[in-house]
């Protein structure tokens, strides 16, 4: 009897066990099932007064993102709200996100939300560490370069030393190699250096800032930038492994340069992009061959305010058709962190028309990374979007200080409200 008892209590302990397991199971089955429902994207209409596509300015548009995306550009009115947050930004203008395609920023140790939420959307990070292109709803999105290749005794190792910004380089084969191995960690391009030193004003020639001392001119003898040597620089040979092994990668090459003697060896041996507007004034065949070559310019015209050729060349270089895209070297010790309207206003003294230099930043900027739709505001585009108070077109200083920024379609800042 004690034992038919016994038997009884396991058997029934036993079933509420079964019947305990069973039911967990069954909620655990529907807890997976719900978490493996795809999560309905975020939907956001944004109206506002103005519109930059990336292209042209517009009125009386409006904006629908879904998820990362822009699904919508539309009449105000043609668009219905429907589940979709609305922001309604009144007298503002909406812009792309903007594209900065000369910045230090790892290097500076600059902060990369302080970049997002002063308008810039992209960063393509030219001489510092190497990593895979960085990309994530609501952060920015973070190009790099690794290393400046340059030779030893030349810039930047020269005046910065080669730890986190330069590689130094003796053969053509030593070249090839650390492309392929910069490729191999996530490299967008591959930069060069080809800078003698020794251009009137030039930033670089007084090692990590371009204020002058009271009393002295830029080429004085006494003057902190003054220099008597000139830099090394890599050689023909060097330099054409570099560009051949890049392009064997699809990658472009981009060469630091300041005057006609680095402009000219970029140009003979293919180098694809100037990484600055020449500081000191060049020649007017080398223009021609610029052009001729189509080579790209990054003008970084605000870094070379001091420079006693920039603008010319920049205005040179625009009237022949050169490609001038915009790029300010964030953390550079005077640029803005993040959008720069001063490089803005340069730019369109040296002869572009405004809408010319707002596509320099957005939709160009894109096409050059080849990034597909990067900078516009058309649908199937990448949802970084910003948005300004007012006209830029009355005050281009706004755009330093937008209230609404958009990444990867989350948004990040936004003053405006709900």
């Amino acid at each position: 009897m004690w034992t038919t008892g016994l038997t009884r209590i396991a058997k029934a302990v036993g079933f509420r066990c079964s019947l305990f397991i069973a039911v967990i199971a069954a909620a655990l089955s529907i807890a997976i099932l719900v978490d493996a429902q795809p999560t309905q994207p975020e939907r956001v209409l944004l109206h506002a007064a103005r519109l930059f596509d990336g292209e042209r300015m517009r009125t009386g548009v409006s904006v629908l993102v879904e998820g990362d995306r822009v699904v919508r550009v539309d009449a105000r009115e043609a668009i219905a709200a429907g589940d979709a947050r609305v922001l309604d930004l009144a007298d503002a203008t909406l812009l792309p996100g903007f594209i900065e395609l000369h910045a230090h920023m790892q290097f500076r140790q600059v902060s990369a939300d302080t970049v997002l939420q002063h308008g810039i959307t992209t960063v393509r990070d030219m001489g510092g560490p190497v990593h895979a292109p960085r990309q994530e709803p609501g952060k920015l999105r973070l190009l790099t370069s690794g290393p400046i290749l340059t030779v030893a005794g030349g810039y930047p190792a020269v005046t910065m030393g080669e730890e986190g910004i330069a590689s130094v380089l003796s053969t053509p084969e030593q070249a090839r190699q650390i492309v392929r191995a910069t490729v191999e960690q996530g490299a967008v391009v591959i930069k060069v250096a080809l800078e003698p030193g020794g251009e009137s004003g030039a930033p670089w020639n007084a090692g990590h800032s371009h204020h002058m001392q009271a009393g002295h001119s830029p080429d004085s003898p006494d003057s902190p930038v003054s220099r008597v040597e000139a830099w090394p620089m890599l050689s023909s040979e060097i330099l054409r492994a570099i560009v051949d092994e890049a392009h064997r990668h699809d990658l472009k090459v981009s060469a630091h340069l300041g005057d006609e003697a680095g402009a000219l060896l970029a140009l003979d041996a293919g180098v694809d992009e100037w990484s600055h507007v020449p500081c000191a004034e060049i020649s007017s065949a080398l223009v021609a061959r610029a052009v001729a070559q189509q080579v790209a310019i990054i003008g970084t015209l605000d870094t070379l305010s001091r420079c006693a050729g920039s603008m010319t060349n920049a205005s040179r270089l625009v009237s022949a058709g050169v490609k001038l895209l915009y790029g300010a070297e964030v953390a550079h010790p005077d640029i803005p962190w993040g959008i720069d309207a001063q490089e803005l206003m340069y730019m369109n003294a040296a002869g572009m028309t405004l809408e010319e230099v707002l596509i320099s930043a957005t939709s160009r900027a894109g096409e050059h990374l080849q990034i597909p739709m990067l900078g516009t505001l058309v649908p199937g585009a990448p949802a970084d979007i910003i948005a300004v108070r007012g006209d830029i077109e009355i005050s281009l200083k706004t755009l330093e200080y937008p209230a609404l920024v958009i990444a990867g379609g989350q948004v990040v800042l936004n003053k405006f409200g709900d």
